[in-house]
């Protein structure tokens, strides 16, 4: 492939805060640490997913976590990708995010779903069947409410008459939003409410997405919305080296992502790789020396047409000093070659 990118390719952070072996202050030390570089290397953002009741996520609460990241930093942007809206009452997720907007003096990226595990859901008494309309529901509370002044709504799962609102974001007229998903219906969707995507899965599928998405961007002649793909990213002193510690650290993030399945004795996603070597043929991983992994990650976000990669520098068991090499050598030969 001959690499041809967008010239404004960015780079950003995503992370699920799964169990590490650590103990948990240990583990937010460490992350706060990995954050504060990234900050200081030039990423865009720090995207955090939301998860509970599960070793898959140590950040229950992402805007909490993110509040601390907020205060260790100073450019770096900071949101949750995504923040699980059946879970929240909207008027609450909005005060939360406004707060959030403004400790961080307008760095939010607001991502926002419905959750993929009914488990998780159903833990808080939020059934399958009601979980899509509650989220519909809360997105279109929460997107409305943005645009300040009073709220008012009436519908299935909500109600509200005539909330005054006396907090707003910082950004205005709202944060950027994001949706994570791998379908072009919803690409769709995002594209024409201006919207940024991430996306996870191979390049080829990817592209099905990315382009339903640009079929149906809105041109607002501002900063061209994001078409993020997420990556699984180790870089090492050699190939042996860089896999050897991304196949132990992958099998030990594969655990936890099962966890929960195990528990509720359900079938695992049909596309989830059960190895690492199965984990690097889906394209979910990368790992290698940095020459290897910058023409592997430039190839594939071309193949995707993504313009935002974003890197999960820390997963599993691995070590804060591997995820810290690997940010620093994104910056030096990829971020910094590229301009």
């Amino acid at each position: 492939m001959g690499n041809a990118l967008p010239s404004n390719l960015t780079f950003g952070i995503f992370d699920h805060l799964d169990e590490n072996g650590c103990d948990i202050a240990e583990q937010y030390s460490d992350r706060l640490r990995l954050a504060e570089v990234c900050d200081d290397l030039g990423f865009y953002a720090y995207h955090l997913a939301e998860h509970h009741c599960t070793p898959h996520g140590r950040g229950p609460s992402p805007n909490l976590f993110l509040s601390s990241v907020a205060q260790r930093t100073r450019q770096l942007r900071v949101g949750p990708l995504v923040m699980l809206l059946p879970l929240y009452h909207p008027l609450r997720a909005f005060e939360e995010i406004c707060m959030l907007d403004q400790l961080s003096g307008g760095r939010v990226e607001l991502g926002i779903g419905r959750g993929s595990l009914p488990a998780e859901l159903g833990y808080f008494g939020i059934g399958a069947d009601a979980a899509p309309g509650c989220y519909a529901e809360a997105s279109e509370i929460l997107l409305n409410a943005m645009k300040g002044g009073t709220l008012s709504h009436k519908g299935e799962h909500f109600e509200l008459s005539s909330i005054p609102l006396t907090l707003g974001p910082h950004q205005r007229p709202h944060p950027p939003t994001w949706i994570a998903t791998n379908r072009p219906e919803s690409a769709r969707w995002a594209a024409a409410n201006g919207a940024n995507i991430a996306c996870v899965g191979p390049s080829s599928s990817v592209r099905k997405v990315t382009d339903a998405f640009r079929a149906h961007q809105q041109d607002t002649g501002d900063q061209a919305p994001f078409r993020g793909l997420l990556r699984m990213v180790v870089i090492g002193a050699s190939d042996l080296h860089a896999c050897s510690l991304a196949a132990s650290a992958y099998e030990h993030w594969l655990n936890s992502f099962k966890f929960l399945y195990d528990l509720n004795e359900l079938q695992t996603p049909p596309n989830l790789p059960l190895t690492f070597d199965e984990a690097v043929e889906s394209e979910l991983c990368v790992a290698g020396t940095a020459a290897s992994v910058r023409q592997t990650l430039l190839n594939q976000l071309e193949e995707a047409g993504a313009n935002y990669l974003l890197c999960q520098l820390a997963f599993g068991s691995l070590p804060l000093d591997a995820s810290l090499y690997t940010a620093a050598t994104i910056q030096s030969e990829i971020m910094a070659q590229l301009g």
